[in-house]
């Protein structure tokens, strides 16, 4: 006997079943050209109860309802129903797919797997597989019945990559994505099959979503769903899970803003910061005053916000930018921090030859870049001698790829002494100061017969003579 709440869950499945055959007409969804949406008729109960007595186990509500009310097995791969990848497997197909020796035995055994174990816990638990590579066929069936085992296989994303039910523990029904290859597994993020398979079909069906094919390892659907797991739980990674998939939509509506507004004021942590980002994403003029005030704390995600979102906005940030210099003090920051000025279609060089000093190398070797994009770079001439004197051999062949194009006699009097310092090549330094010479009709060599004093007296089409 099902509850109400589940007879129209299942009314709902089989709707959405049709809905999305009619939506992906052209089977351009990830498998759906070999299930067509196909799902035959329901198991019958004694198959069920059978398959239960022969493992010894209780199959998860949830899955059985699937298998009684809407359906068990179709014409995909291994006579598949219609699911995610290339569909469920038929009841009792398949079992030997995580444990190819006796499944009898380590289907009903307490699985080992949780969504919180860290990569030192899977690592442990197939260090024995990793670092024996001739293991007997009895050591690697005992193994990864170790690993898999209360794992019930129930369908295919292709190649290494399965779906598996967890049949018994705390987690029981919930489902896992399982690789054969040994990278850990990632639970998703319903507790049971149902909704798990629902979200599939939201994810077809949704006008919004454009990437099903992250299905497998994000929180999707529809948004009011997204927002409804995001309002029902406490649980922080689950939450940040629900703005990672709202974060995937076109748009929300006004009403879904307002809720993720409010959220955002009483928010703190990671959980505000990405709260700031979906803001930004889907309305950049209400979420300006929060981007203003986040600044105060955490300008690299400003600028990146920014910049993912309203680039056509950065020169919102000009003044920002010229009154924080002392603030932007990392690479990353910094280069972030460039691509906006980029965008605001001015001379930005005032703004960035502060960098050319700066203690970290990165930075020098992006400002350089940076100056080297301006139409007017000529008018930079000084500031590029700087960095072609910079101890850093890679600051160095920043300067020359900005300088390249420059007809500036100045530059000649150090490039030959770059030319001197470095007989062979490093770093790509000489090619590059070739690179530089043609412009001059000289190289690497013939820039070091010149007399520097003869430099500073003649035209550069006498240097030879």
């Amino acid at each position: 006997m099902i509850d109400q709440k589940t007879s129209d869950q299942i009314e709902r499945i089989k709707k959405k079943l049709v809905i999305a055959k009619n939506t992906d007409k052209d089977l351009k969804v990830f498998g759906a050209d070999s299930h067509k949406y196909v799902v035959d008729k329901t198991a019958d109960v004694n198959d069920v109860l059978q398959f239960e007595s022969d493992y010894n186990l209780s199959l998860p509500d949830c899955y059985k309802t699937f298998l009684l009310h809407i359906g068990n097995g179709g014409i995909s791969y291994q006579d598949s129903a219609a699911g995610p990848g290339y569909g469920i497997f038929p009841l009792g197909k398949n079992v030997e797919e995580f444990i190819s020796a006796n499944p009898e035995k380590y289907l009903k055994e307490e699985c080992q797997l949780n969504p919180k174990m860290s990569d030192e816990f899977w690592k442990d638990l197939t260090k024995n597989i990793d670092e024996n590579e001739n293991l007997s066929d009895e050591d690697f069936n005992a193994e990864s019945g170790k690993l898999y085992a209360g794992i019930l296989p129930i369908g295919t994303q292709g190649c290494t990559y399965y779906y598996g039910l967890i049949l018994n523990g705390e987690f029981k029904g919930r489902i896992v994505n399982i690789d054969l290859d040994l990278q850990k597994p990632f639970f998703v993020f319903e507790s049971n099959f149902l909704d798990w398979y629902e979200r599939w079909l939201d994810e077809i069906t949704s006008e919004n979503e454009t990437e099903t094919e992250l299905f497998n390892y994000t929180l999707g659907g529809v948004v009011s769903h997204i927002l409804n797991v995001y309002a029902a739980t406490d649980n922080e990674e689950t939450k940040l899970e629900c703005l990672y998939g709202i974060l995937k939509k076109k748009k929300i509506d006004s009403g879904e803003f307002d809720f993720l507004e409010e959220q955002y004021k009483s928010g703190s942590g990671k959980i505000k910061k990405l709260l700031l980002q979906v803001l930004v994403k889907f309305n950049y003029n209400r979420a300006y005053p929060y981007l203003a005030d986040f600044a105060k704390e955490d300008v690299l995600s400003v600028f990146q916000f920014v910049f993912w979102y309203a680039k056509d906005k950065s020169d919102d940030w000009k003044e920002f930018i010229k009154n924080n210099i002392d603030r932007i003090n990392d690479e990353e920051t910094f280069r972030f921090c460039t691509y906006l000025l980029k965008e605001m279609k001015f001379d930005y060089g005032a703004v960035i030859v502060p960098f050319v000093y700066n203690e970290n190398e990165e930075i020098k070797k992006a400002a350089y870049y940076s100056l080297g994009q301006l139409e007017n770079k000529s008018d930079y001439v000084d500031t590029f001698i700087v960095g072609l004197q910079d101890s850093s051999n890679k600051v160095i062949h920043a300067a020359l790829q900005a300088v390249n194009g420059v007809n500036d006699k100045k530059l000649l009097v150090h490039y030959k002494m770059i030319a001197e310092k470095f007989p062979k090549e490093q770093d790509y330094i000489l090619s590059n100061l070739n690179q530089n010479l043609k412009l001059f009709g000289l190289s690497t060599t013939t820039i070091k017969t010149i007399n520097i004093d003869v430099i500073n007296e003649k035209k550069w089409f006498e240097f030879w003579k």
